[in-house]
């Protein structure tokens, strides 16, 4: 006998969960789909994100920033620290052990927000005005009838031709997170998010890193100036990194051996212990029965929906890395609470002009909005005001003076278009410019806002008022 709901979501990751949980508060009957499986073989909620993505590598990012600190910057501080020892076996329980709790976590709202949880894989049987009929392969085979539902599948990591990952020399994230002893030599394939994340992980626990990028510009989809700022840090710091380079070998043995060319054209090669490759995520549609039911899927894998996420299908959803925009797990999040929204009646809003993107490196990186390279392609007229951390009190009494804050506003309205940061806590910085944004702000209004001081925050203010020329503080 098939179970009804108002809702099925076939997915638990940050967008499915989040649009189950929003359904189920604003009283739908609701139910979930997921079929991811711990180390321990059990149920485990929160997708790619939570179990192999961005929950796991922040853990590994903070611990591995900690070991680096103590080994290269305390003793400006006059802490001196003899005997620095690396267990990573415990750095690698204590990341599993966040993951585990953020799983807890989602199971409790689930629980707390009578959800109902299947676990197993799901796919669409039938689809129609009057309802849709879900199949559940798991554990116990089961049909679920809904009124509504919600694909957020989310995505798999895109693997090399000729160099399928094996999780043990050739890593997908996955098996970045995982690695059971520090490689000497760790090469990586994409120096996007990722890339740029896992080297610096492994590279701040001592592995000589060769990041190789097939694009000739470094950070392209980011400002320009902050990119060259980033740039100039990263390798600094250590991190080799080759642009325009083009793959044309993976051999994986005992080692693995890189061959490619340069961005001269230059036949090239290396040899590395272990092999990262973050060169995209592909939509995980595959399972959906697409076909069958008649979804309609676009050249590249990707479920097609209108602005408000609905399929051609009636009464079918579709959320997050499956379908347009940027794969970020809060753009899923948002699109999953609009969603469950639009189902209950509500007519929410997403801007997608006003998501902002960050890089957990050290520096982070961050931004919202439009870059100075973009608004010169569109014939956009705008002032730029920009302020370094080297001038912000709180950046010195932290130790951490890298980059810098960049304004930029509308010549003539002075509307913010967008804000690009490099620099300690970029990440939280940026929820300020995305509130002035959303509100469809002023850098002038940013300017006569009272900031804390000593604060990092300082330095919005401060390159805020640089749009006008007016900074106070340099």
């Amino acid at each position: 006998m098939p179970q009804i709901f108002d809702v099925v979501v076939i997915g638990g990751g940050p967008g499915g969960y989040i649009a189950a949980i929003r359904a189920a508060q604003l009283g739908l009957r609701t139910a979930c789909v997921d079929e991811w499986r711990g180390a321990d073989g059990k149920p485990a909620l929160g997708g790619t994100c939570t179990n192999v993505g961005c929950i796991p590598s922040k853990a590994l990012l903070q611990s591995s920033e900690n070991f680096d600190q103590v080994g290269h910057h305390f003793a400006d501080h006059g802490v001196r620290v003899r005997g620095l020892e690396l267990d990573l076996a415990q750095m690698l329980r204590r990341k599993d052990k966040v993951v585990k709790a953020s799983n807890d976590g989602i199971v409790y709202l689930f629980k707390k927000n009578k959800i109902a949880f299947f676990h197993g894989s799901g796919s669409l049987v039938s689809a129609g005005a009057s309802g849709c009929e879900v199949a559940v392969k798991g554990a116990q085979n089961e049909t679920l009838t809904a009124k509504n539902v919600i694909v957020a599948t989310g995505s798999s990591p895109r693997p090399l031709p000729g160099a399928d990952f094996d999780e043990s020399l050739v890593l997908s994230n996955t098996g970045a997170l995982a690695i059971p002893e520090v490689p000497k030599r760790l090469g990586v394939i994409g120096a996007g998010v990722i890339g740029l994340e896992m080297g610096s992980v492994w590279r701040r626990l001592g592995s000589e890193v060769t990041i190789l990028e097939a694009l000739p510009d470094f950070l392209g989809t980011a400002d320009e100036q902050i990119a060259k700022e980033a740039w100039k840090v990263f390798t600094k710091q250590g991190l080799k990194i080759e642009l325009g380079v083009r793959i044309t070998g993976v051999k994986a043995k005992k080692d693995v051996t890189v061959e490619y060319g340069d961005a001269q054209g230059k036949s090239q090669s290396i040899v590395v212990d272990r092999l990262i490759v973050s060169i995209g995520r592909v939509p995980n549609t595959s399972g959906l029965n697409a076909g069958g039911v008649g979804l309609k899927l676009d050249e590249r894998g990707f479920v097609g929906v209108d602005e408000h996420c609905r399929t051609n299908l009636p009464n079918v959803w579709a959320i997050g890395d499956v379908v347009r925009g940027p794969m970020l797990a809060h753009k899923a999040e948002e699109e999953g609470a609009a969603v469950a929204e639009r189902i209950a009646g509500k007519k929410p809003h997403v801007d997608f002009n006003t998501v902002p993107w960050v890089i957990y490196t050290s520096p982070e990186i961050a931004w919202v909005g439009k870059t100075e390279q973009q608004l010169k392609a569109d014939g956009v007229e705008y002032r730029a005001g920009t302020f370094p951390f080297s001038a912000n009190a709180r950046a010195r009494a932290l130790g951490d003076t890298t980059g810098m804050v960049k304004f930029l506003a509308d010549a003539k309205t002075d509307q913010i278009l967008g804000v690009h940061i490099v620099g300690p806590f970029a990440g939280e910085l940026i929820a300020e410019a995305v509130v002035a944004m959303e509100f469809h702000g002023s850098s002038e209004d940013i300017g006569m806002i009272c900031h804390a001081h000593p604060s990092l925050s300082e330095a919005m203010k401060d390159a805020a008022l640089a749009v006008d020329k007016r900074a106070l503080n340099i």
